[in-house]
């Protein structure tokens, strides 16, 4: 019964969103977000099956949304959240075992726990569990190298170490390239001219890797 009307909001609060936040490149909100959105839901629902529709909805919006916003958006996108559903209460979320382990492999790295770099190294768990791939931008030494190797770190221990029975958590393995250091034909690769006979680019045979491997373990 509240379908249409949380629909409506969400389409009106993604209307409010692209006219009064900063215009940003990354900032989406067409038909890939509200897939995320769905996504996101689906998957909280599922697991939080008390929850009613309406904090289900908020969560997802906010989860899916908030990584990609600059800070100077956040109290705005807040503020709208806040005026389309006024009187509902979002409890916090609890991480729990992803937390812990996150604030452990940072200090195994000899890294400062800030609350800050936890927290967006969840939030790029949140992102990897509802999109195929994701883009961390931000200026040099800010932290997007250390924040995706202690995300693939605490997953991995998790997984491999302390056996979690949350399947989110799986090993990692990561396949790194600069495809600025090599032609188009190289990452992505290209047909030969003259044989018409098809040669793989570095892009495409990590893909291929990736497609043949059995298991549960991740390959970002």
């Amino acid at each position: 019964d509240d379908a249409p009307v949380l629909s409506a909001k969400m389409v009106h609060l993604y209307k409010l969103a692209s006219e009064q936040l900063s215009q940003q490149k990354h900032y989406d909100f067409g038909m890939r977000a509200v897939k995320s959105v769905l996504v996101m839901a689906g998957a909280l629902k599922k697991e939080y099956s008390k929850l009613t529709e309406d904090v289900v909805l908020i969560r997802a919006m906010r989860d899916s949304n908030i990584p990609k916003f600059l800070a100077d958006d956040l109290p705005r996108f807040k503020a709208l959240i806040q005026d389309m559903f006024p009187r509902v209460n979002i409890p916090e979320v609890d991480y729990g075992e992803l937390q812990a382990q996150t604030e452990e492999s940072i200090a195994i790295h000899r890294l400062e726990p800030q609350p800050t770099f936890i927290t967006k190294v969840i939030q790029l768990f949140d992102t990897f569990n509802v999109r195929f791939g994701a883009m961390i931008v931000g200026p040099t030494g800010g932290g997007k190298t250390t924040c995706y190797k202690i995300l693939a770190d605490a997953m991995t221990r998790l997984r491999k170490a302390k056996h979690s029975a949350d399947q989110r958590f799986q090993e990692v393995n990561i396949e790194c390239l600069n495809p600025k250091s090599i032609t188009m034909g190289e990452l992505y690769g290209l047909e030969n001219r003259d044989t018409k006979e098809w040669t793989d680019g570095l892009a495409s045979q990590i893909l291929r890797r990736s497609a043949k491997k059995e298991g549960n373990s991740r390959d970002w």
